[in-house]
């Protein structure tokens, strides 16, 4: 189904999700570094990115921005963090939605189908 690029500095993130999203036919690519995930996106375009806002270097708001007015300007990104404190900061209005991190992940399959299936 999709490709979706995960960025999160906790490793077993990446473990968990990748098994849960493999469940409903996505392929998860993991990476833990903005940096990384800035030259990946020179050459890779996934369908979709689910983006941590607390990571070691950039801040994830930042890095937000960085993705929205690049070359993956139309990928749709899902903020996926633990803290629901940035909810209203207006940046998060270039992500596509806003997940809290939760060992039930059904609202987070929900809000990937409901992006990938764009507006009806």
């Amino acid at each position: 189904m999709a490709n979706i690029l995960l960025l999160d500095d906790q490793p077993y993130m990446g473990e968990f999700l990748s098994e849960e999203l493999s469940e409903e036919g996505h392929s998860l690519t993991c990476m833990a570094d903005a940096d990384w995930l800035l030259s990946y996106l020179e050459d890779e375009t996934p369908d979709l990115i689910l983006l941590d806002l607390y990571l070691d270097g950039f801040e994830g708001l930042n890095l937000l921005e960085i993705i929205k007015h690049g070359k993956c300007s139309s990928v749709p990104v899902l903020i996926l963090t633990a803290y629901d404190s940035f909810r209203d900061d207006p940046r998060v209005s270039l992500a596509q939605g806003y997940i809290i991190k939760d060992i039930c992940t059904e609202n987070l399959k929900k809000k990937i189908s409901e992006v990938l299936e764009g507006p009806n």
